[in-house]
């Protein structure tokens, strides 16, 4: 189990070197299959693994000058609100055991993974139905302002979504840079790195000391995921922009699919 791990972790990298997201997406399943780690210590671990393989791809992708710092900062500051709100205030206090009845049990960790399948399906769409333009949208324009305001309202939605279940957000924050803010696709990719990066150290900030972590297999992972990095970003460099955005959009599709079928059978 631990060999099929250690290559899903490179699978992982290639994702977030490749589209700028979908690493967290399979980062906790790796560690809770694979390495039979509990959910809420997988979602700790996958926190430090993706911010960590995140940090490298915003890296490389700075010094090539595709990062967009300032839309970067605007998506990170409310994430941070966000995290915050649902590690500490929201998380803790819902109850284990939600509704029980008529043959269904809804747990509060059903609730949040079908809520994140949700999300995960609805954002798939949009980018799978975007424009090819890539043009920026003028700051001054009235239509630029209210996109504005609805970044930010999807920053603090993606830290909502890494706070509840430990996932970097990027299924949101590509669609929200492509089509609110108009970015190059590859653009948003470095860009989506830098906010998943910020997200998830501050979201294992906050976890970290409650967890008892296997720093062991999250290095070697964290390691792998960053040689993944690496070989998907020399990968996106040979695809087109259109077909890039499109095959994102897809494969959240299906991911969030399976996650949604999985959720609804396991409520009976």
């Amino acid at each position: 189990m631990d060999i099929l791990g250690y290559f899903s972790a490179l699978i992982m990298g290639l994702s977030l070197g490749l589209i700028g997201g979908g690493g967290s997406i399979l980062t906790v399943p790796i560690l809770v299959y694979l390495f039979s780690q509990n959910p809420l210590v997988a979602t700790t671990g996958s926190l430090f693994v993706v911010g960590s393989t995140a940090l490298v791809g915003a890296i490389t992708n700075a010094l090539k000058r595709m990062v967009d710092f300032k839309t970067g900062l605007l998506f990170a500051l409310p994430s941070f609100a966000g995290v915050f709100v649902a590690r500490r205030f929201i998380l803790p206090n819902l109850p284990d055991v939600l509704y029980v009845g008529h043959g269904i049990v809804l747990t509060k960790a059903l609730l949040v993974m079908g809520a994140f399948a949700i999300l995960m399906v609805l954002a798939s769409r949009a980018m799978i139905r975007s424009g090819s333009s890539t043009a920026s949208l003028n700051p001054h324009d009235p239509a630029a302002k209210a996109s504005l305001l609805v970044i930010i309202g999807s920053g603090f939605l993606v830290g909502i979504t890494t706070g509840f279940v430990g996932a970097g957000g990027g299924f949101l924050i590509i669609p929200a840079l492509v089509i609110l803010l108009k970015l190059p696709m590859k653009m948003a990719v470095g860009t989506s790195l830098a906010i998943i990066a910020a997200n998830s150290f501050f979201g294992f900030a906050i976890s970290a000391n409650t967890q008892p972590l296997d720093w062991r297999v999250l290095s070697i992972i964290t390691t792998i995921g960053a040689v993944g990095i690496f070989v998907g970003q020399a990968l996106a460099a040979s695809i087109n922009e259109k077909s890039l955005k499109k095959g994102f959009g897809y494969f959240v599709l299906l991911v969030g699919s399976l996650v949604l079928v999985d959720q609804i059978m396991k409520l009976y």
